[in-house]
């Protein structure tokens, strides 16, 4: 490929190199393997379960973390319009049909009162119409009702973030989703000065908004739980944006100009890779309930962040050995099982391995970066979640992997996703230093073979995208890796709006 003056140009501007670009247009032109994998991880073989003792012995070790004061943070990837979860409201408003002629609409007008934004939306329709939505729907002007929601001269809903839209009723007022996560973090990551801090990734259009709506909310919402808030912000930087293609492998252009698009949410890595805390807390914005059904959440994040604290004393105590020399036997012995038990790593041939060769591999398992994460039971078809999967090193360890990444015409490989007893709720908190206190520098731990190339349509023309590898897919490929089995009533996302209308997101009765 030869590049044009306009190419380097735009290179110039995005801050991405030329072997970055054509390193891309490889992956777009031959796509990425499939991952090898042992086993579907269940309980008691990759996930571990937690008995009561567990369960209170990593709600003690996380209080005394916070009282000792422990530096924590948490992470919200927040970027995005939540179009999508309004995507059958869009359809309606631009279809043919006058009234609600499915079950999601039928739902949707019968329970209207119900949605925490219905007041709003209630006046709105009144400056709009100058009738409220009791008279709309009577007069069976549904869908204004429905362009009021989602347009622009309306509640603009079909473009705001998630972030921003009214979730949940509280006495008297409402509550958005942003909020639910100041609050949520009040309840499990107040610090020894009764400080919590909150950082929010969000798309640069929406930053603005974003920041408005924290100045408005966090000081009742500090008030109401003791704390004050310490909230950052940051964007996904252009470098991460990665090039279209046509079909055929060649760059796709507007206008003469390379096509760029951003390279989803494992673009974040380099955002969390700039956050400076002992542990971070990662939870999609869109997972929150009220106050009064939080209490499983709270119990289940002060377990897994305090099991990430007992793990990572543990690890630091076997790095300082190991970086002082070659260990006991006895000690590399102890080394070994905690990989093997804790960690869930295994190497065929570990055993055979001189001391200063375990030493070595010990020391480049333990030292890197350090996840829990939460796994619920897999109700549902199977698909993504928890594996235990093959490495470049020959190693097995914990991984989560999305369906892509599994090879479909594999029999042994689909069997074992049938067997697959767990899903990934993006439940998951983090240790980004060393034994010594030093950042690790994240990107150095991503499978760049992990990417994901999907077929989208841009004006007409179908073309290639390329998504870098997940956030806590490839992203975290190389990151020790525990995997704890969660209830289900710590996973509540909201992917439709009518997600709003279960129980988990309306007041107690």
């Amino acid at each position: 490929m030869i590049l044009e003056e306009l190419d380097i140009e735009t290179l110039r501007e995005k801050g991405i190199s030329e072997e970055k670009l054509r390193d891309e247009l490889k992956m777009l032109a031959e796509g990425f393997p499939f991952l090898k994998i042992e086993a579907p991880a269940t309980v008691g073989h990759g996930i571990s379960p937690l008995s009561d003792d567990i369960k209170k012995t990593a709600v003690k070790c996380w209080d005394d973390f916070l009282s000792a004061g422990g530096i924590v943070m948490k992470m919200v990837p927040a970027s995005g319009a939540a179009s999508r979860m309004f995507k059958d409201i869009f359809s309606f408003v631009n279809g043919n049909k006058e009234k609600p002629d499915n079950d999601f609409m039928k739902k949707f007008f019968e329970r209207i009162e119900d949605f925490a934004f219905f007041p709003r939306l209630n006046f709105i329709c009144i400056s709009l119409y100058g009738k409220s939505v009791d008279s709309l729907v009577k007069e069976k002007r549904f869908k204004d009702v429905a362009q009021a929601l989602i347009g622009k001269d309306g509640l603009n809903y079909g473009y705001l973030p998630k972030a921003l839209l009214q979730f949940h009723k509280v006495i008297g007022t409402s509550r958005t989703a942003l909020e639910e996560h100041l609050a949520e973090g009040a309840m499990y990551a107040s610090g020894k000065n009764e400080k919590v801090t909150v950082h929010f990734t969000v798309s640069q259009d929406h930053l603005p908004l974003v920041m408005s709506k924290v100045e408005e909310a966090s000081a009742h919402i500090g008030h109401k739980y003791g704390v004050t808030f310490d909230v950052s912000y940051s964007v996904q930087k252009s470098h991460t944006d990665t090039v279209a293609s046509n079909l055929d492998g060649s760059p796709y252009r507007e206008n003469g100009k390379l096509f760029f698009r951003p390279g989803g949410h494992g673009a974040l890595i380099e955002n969390l890779n700039d956050l400076d805390a002992d542990i971070i807390f990662i939870k999609n914005i869109d997972n929150v309930v009220p106050d009064e059904r939080r209490a499983s959440t709270v119990e289940y994040k002060k377990i897994i962040g305090g099991i990430l604290v007992a793990t990572k004393q543990r690890i630091n105590e076997y790095c300082k050995k190991l970086d002082k020399g070659t260990p006991s036997a006895e000690d590399l012995e102890e080394m070994l099982h905690f990989t093997r038990t804790v960690l869930c790593i295994t190497h065929d041939n570990a055993d055979e391995m001189s001391a200063e060769e375990k030493a070595e591999y010990l020391f480049s398992k333990l030292n890197r970066p350090t996840r829990v994460c939460g796994m619920v039971k897999n109700e549902g078809e199977p698909g993504g979640g928890p594996y235990l999967a093959y490495n470049a090193d020959g190693t097995v360890s914990p991984q989560i992997l999305e369906a892509s990444q599994i090879d479909p015409d594999n029999k042994e490989t689909v069997k074992m996703m049938k067997n697959a007893t767990h899903f990934n709720p993006v439940d998951l908190v983090v240790s980004t230093k060393d034994f010594r206190g030093k950042k690790f520098n994240l990107p150095d731990y991503v499978d760049k073979a992990t990417g994901f190339i999907s077929l989208k349509s841009r004006e007409g023309v179908e073309i290639k995208a390329l998504e870098l590898p997940g956030l806590w897919n490839g992203a975290m490929s190389d990151w020790n890796t525990i995997l704890v089995e969660v209830p289900a009533d710590t996973f509540n996302p909201v992917k439709t709006v009518n997600d709003l209308l279960r129980d988990s997101h309306q007041p107690v009765a």
